[in-house]
């Protein structure tokens, strides 16, 4: 790792912590994960650090995901147990990060998909900036929703983690706020007297709360009530059914319902089927498991076709014309799921 990707700082109170690959979009690499992973136990001992304060380089991202050109390059050449290993260090990140007994401040202004969102979205507090955009838009490269989504997605309001896990569609500030991804809305020009604030002695929900403002409603926010309506199906199947009847149905949902039919249609189909049993079945596990899951999952992931056709079709060719296998939702059978979610040999073994 170049000691440059990720900067630590003791400053006042605080540990500050800056993911620096802003022309990657601070995507975060093997060396990162462990990097972070090292310095948040030192600072877990460290009775002077009484808050972790995560940010992004520059103004487009917090965070847009994981390296997922280094894991492709590595499945490609059939590395598949070196890359296999970046998860292996991640999910445990994700797991401490849920765990710390500190205060969390991620503050997250611009993108955040995927890797970014395993840093960010299990600390106590989450901060949305102007430029928040948040997505986990996995399926769309034959992959699935991962870095804990089996546990905050089946935990957003309604049917929220359904439409987020099967759309991949972004949230703006508003509407992280409203389905809990964030706690707190601030402007970005707060910023750095925000994080002036953190690193005094002041308890941080009381600097959040001083500085914290309204969020307002986003627009995933007003279609709530369509979402939670047309999303509750137990099949992908019955999920496009619902929203292809809405859109033959004239209502004032149906231009929408039609739009969001055709995204989803085309995603990879086992990914999709993969990620709705993770929003049904992530409902009723705790946190441990949820990751273990995931850990079973990506573990056959990596093995397969989909997943390397997803990133050279968007990221190497960028074609954006994907060859799924399977080719249809009909050809995934049941079987095939529940092979994904499997136990291993060797689990993940978490903090």
């Amino acid at each position: 790792m170049d000691a440059a990707e990720i900067l630590f700082e003791r400053r006042g109170a605080a540990g500050l912590v800056t993911l620096n690959r802003p022309k990657a979009l601070n995507a975060v690499t093997h060396g990162m994960v462990k990097a972070l992973r090292a310095q948040l136990d030192a600072w877990a001992g460290d009775d002077a650090v009484t808050r972790v304060v995560v940010m992004g380089a520059g103004e487009r991202a917090f965070s847009a995901g994981g390296d997922i050109r280094a894991l492709y390059d590595l499945g490609k050449a059939g590395h598949h147990d070196e890359a296999l290993q970046f998860w292996r260090d991640e999910y445990p990140l994700n797991a401490a990060i849920k765990n710390y007994r500190k205060p969390y401040v991620a503050l997250i202004d611009g993108i955040v998909m995927g890797g970014g969102v395993g840093v960010s979205v299990h600390g106590s507090h989450r901060v949305a900036g102007d430029r928040y955009a948040f997505a986990m838009p996995e399926v769309g490269i034959g992959f699935f929703p991962d870095v804990g989504a089996t546990w905050f997605l089946p935990r957003m309001p309604g049917e929220l983690g359904a439409y987020c896990a099967l759309t991949g569609e972004r949230f703006n500030a508003a509407d992280g706020v409203a389905s809990g991804l964030a706690t707190h809305r601030i402007a970005s020009a707060r910023f750095p007297a925000l994080i002036e604030g953190l690193t005094g002695t002041v308890a941080v929900d009381a600097v959040l709360a001083a500085f914290a403002e309204p969020a307002g409603e986003g627009p995933v926010a007003a279609r709530r009530a369509a979402i939670d309506r047309l999303f509750a199906g137990d099949s992908v199947e019955a999920i496009l059914a619902a929203l292809a009847r809405e859109a033959a149905s004239g209502s004032a949902d149906a231009a929408w319902a039609g739009k969001t039919a055709a995204t989803i249609a085309a995603k990879a189909p086992l990914s999709l089927k993969l990620a709705l049993a993770q929003v049904r079945r992530g409902a009723t596990c705790d946190f441990a498991a949820c990751m273990r899951a995931e850990f079973r999952i990506v573990s056959r992931v990596i093995q397969a076709h989909d997943f390397y056709e997803g990133v050279r079709a968007v990221i190497v060719d960028k074609d954006n014309r994907p060859r799924w296998n399977p080719a249809t939702l009909a050809a995934v059978s049941d079987a095939e799921v529940e092979r994904h979610f499997a136990a291993l040999a060797n689990e993940l073994p978490l903090p």
